[in-house]
C-alpha cells in the first residue's frame, strides 16, 4: 500500500502561524502534524509515501526528513485543488491500493488504520468522517458528509444546517477505481444549496460525490475524538489537546527513566512520564498528566498542572505557573511567570511576571510584565475577523495569538482575542486592541510636560 499526503495549500485563515511554515507542520505536542500523520499511515500499513507539496515546501521536507521510509515530494499545481493533487501524485503510483490523506488533520493512529482495514474489508472506497459535534465549528464551515448504515449517501460543500458529519480527510481508495472521478472532477463543489458560492477548486470531497452519484458504495468510518482539523488559529490549541488527552490514554501507568530525579519535597500527583535526564526539583508542584521531555527541569517552587506535554530542554523555574496543552522545545518558563491553557512553539522565553494565554509562535520574547487579557467586561467572545469574514470561533476565542519570531517590550497589553504577525513588535506599555500586521511595530506616544521643581516645593 502506499500513501499520498496533500500538504500544498496556502493556509491563510490560520495567520499569523502560515508565514514562516506550511500550516501542516504545525506542532502538535512537539512534532510537525504532518509527520504524526505520516507515522499513522506507515503503522497503518504504507510502505512508501508520495506527498504534494506547494506553498512553503520546504517545511514540509523538513518536517519529514528522517522518515524511515521512501518519501517523494512532487509540487501540486497552483490552486487547482485537492482532487487534481491527489491525481498527480495517483498518476506516479503503480500501487492499487492507496491512503490519501489531508496533510492538515491531526488524528489518532487508530483511525487511519480504521479506514484502511474498512477498504480492505468491504472492497469499496472507505473514508473518515468526523461527528459534526466533535469538528468544533458551525456546519457551514465544513464539507459536510450525510452517513447512512455506515455509508456515504451524500457530500454537500457548507451545508447550512449540516449532515451531521464533516470530510475527515483521510481516504482509502483503489487507484483504478478512483483516478476517473478525480481526473473528472468538474473543478469546483457542485452539490451546494441554493445561493452557495463554491469557489473554483477540484475538492477531492466532489469526487467522493461523483462515485456516490455513480451507485458505488463509499463507507464511512466515524473519527474517535482524537480528531482536529487545523484550519484557524484557535484549532491550534484544541489539536494539542486532543493530542496529549490521546497519548495519556496510551501511558496507563507512570513512565520514569532511570536517569531522571524528583526532589522529595516535590508534590507530584497523576500521571507522569519523564524522559531521561529530565528533574522535578525542590518544592515544585506538578500535577499530570504530564509528558516531560528529555533534559527538561521544573524546579524551584514551579507550579506545573496538566494535562501538558513539554518538550526537551525546557527550563520551568522560579515559583512560575504552567499549564497545558504544550511548552516546545528549549522554552523558558521563569521569575513568576504565568503560561496558562496555550501552546507554545519552539525558543520561547516567559520572564518577570508575564501572564500569557493562547497560541505563542517560534522564538517569541516577550518583555516583563507583558499581560494578555481574555476575560471581557461584557463576559463574551470576542469576533475574530479572517479574510474578511466574521468569525465565531468554538473556544478560546478570548485568547491572545503571537506569530513567530515576534516580540513585546515591557508593560505591553494584548486585549482578548488580539493576534499579533510574524516579525512583529509590541512596544512598551503599548495597550494592543486590534490584530498587528505582520512586519510591523507599534509603539506609544506619550504626552510629557517638564516644569520646575526642587526643595522649595517642601518649604525649604
Amino acid at each position: 500500500m502506499k500513501a499520498v499526503i496533500l500538504a500544498a495549500g496556502l493556509g491563510t485563515k490560520i495567520w499569523p502561524y502560515s508565514e514562516v511554515r506550511n500550516k501542516c507542520a504545525t506542532l502538535v505536542c512537539n512534532k510537525p502534524s504532518v509527520r504524526r500523520l505520516a507515522e499513522n499511515l506507515l503503522a497503518a500499513g504504507a510502505d512508501a509515501i508520495v506527498v504534494v507539496v506547494g506553498h512553503h515546501a520546504q517545511s514540509v521536507r523538513g518536517a519529514l526528513f528522517g522518515l524511515p521510509a521512501p518519501v517523494e515530494f512532487i509540487q501540486a499545481p497552483p490552486a487547482e485543488g485537492t482532487a487534481l493533487a491527489a491525481a498527480q501524485a495517483l498518476e506516479k503510483l503503480e500501487d492499487d491500493e492507496v491512503v490519501v490523506a489531508y496533510g492538515d488533520i491531526t488524528t489518532s493512529e487508530e483511525n487511519v488504520s480504521r479506514t484502511v482495514r474498512a477498504a480492505r474489508e468491504t472492497g469499496a472506497p472507505a473514508m473518515l468522517v468526523a461527528r459534526l459535534g466533535a469538528s468544533r465549528g458551525r456546519p457551514q464551515d465544513f464539507i459536510d458528509v450525510r452517513v447512512r448504515d455506515g455509508r456515504v449517501t451524500e457530500v454537500v460543500g457548507h451545508a447550512r444546517a449540516g449532515l451531521g458529519h464533516v470530510v475527515g480527510g483521510v481516504f482509502a481508495l483503489k487507484r483504478a477505481q478512483v483516478l476517473p472521478y478525480l481526473l473528472g472532477n468538474p473543478g469546483l463543489v457542485t452539490r451546494v444549496e441554493v445561493g452557495g458560492m463554491p469557489p473554483v477548486e477540484a475538492d477531492l470531497a466532489q469526487s467522493i460525490q461523483m462515485i456516490v452519484e455513480a451507485g458505488e458504495a463509499v463507507v464511512a468510518v466515524e473519527a474517535d475524538d482524537c480528531w482536529c482539523d487545523l484550519d484557524k488559529p484557535w484549532d491550534i490549541i484544541a489539536a494539542n489537546s486532543k493530542m496529549v488527552h490521546y497519548l495519556a490514554e496510551r501511558e496507563p501507568e507512570d513512565v520514569i527513566s532511570a536517569a531522571c530525579e524528583i526532589d522529595d519535597s516535590a508534590e507530584v500527583s497523576g500521571r507522569i512520564v519523564m524522559s531521561p535526564g529530565s528533574r522535578i526539583g525542590k518544592r515544585c508542584v506538578v500535577a499530570g498528566p504530564v509528558f516531560l521531555g528529555p533534559n527538561s527541569s521544573i524546579v524551584n517552587g514551579s507550579i506545573v498542572q496538566g494535562p501538558i506535554h513539554i518538550g526537551k530542554d525546557c527550563q520551568i523555574r522560579h515559583y512560575c505557573l504552567l499549564a497545558g496543552p504544550a511548552l516546545g522545545d528549549e522554552c523558558i518558563v521563569s521569575h513568576g511567570a504565568e503560561f496558562c491553557w496555550g501552546v507554545a512553539f519552539e525558543r520561547v522565553y516567559f520572564y518577570h511576571y508575564c501572564e500569557i494565554a493562547g497560541v505563542v509562535g517560534a522564538c517569541v520574547d516577550f518583555g516583563a510584565a507583558t499581560v494578555c487579557g481574555n476575560l471581557r467586561f461584557d463576559d463574551g467572545d470576542t469576533i475574530h475577523r479572517i479574510k474578511g469574514r466574521r468569525e465565531f470561533p468554538p473556544d478560546n476565542a478570548d485568547f491572545a495569538y503571537f506569530g513567530d519570531y515576534s516580540r513585546t517590550g515591557v508593560n505591553a497589553m494584548i486585549m482578548p482575542g488580539v493576534k499579533t504577525g510574524a516579525y512583529s513588535c509590541v512596544g512598551p506599555g503599548v495597550i494592543l486592541y486590534d490584530d498587528l500586521p505582520s512586519r510591523k511595530a507599534v509603539f506609544a506616544k506619550q504626552e510629557q510636560s517638564t516644569i520646575d521643581w526642587g526643595p522649595e516645593r517642601y518649604g525649604w
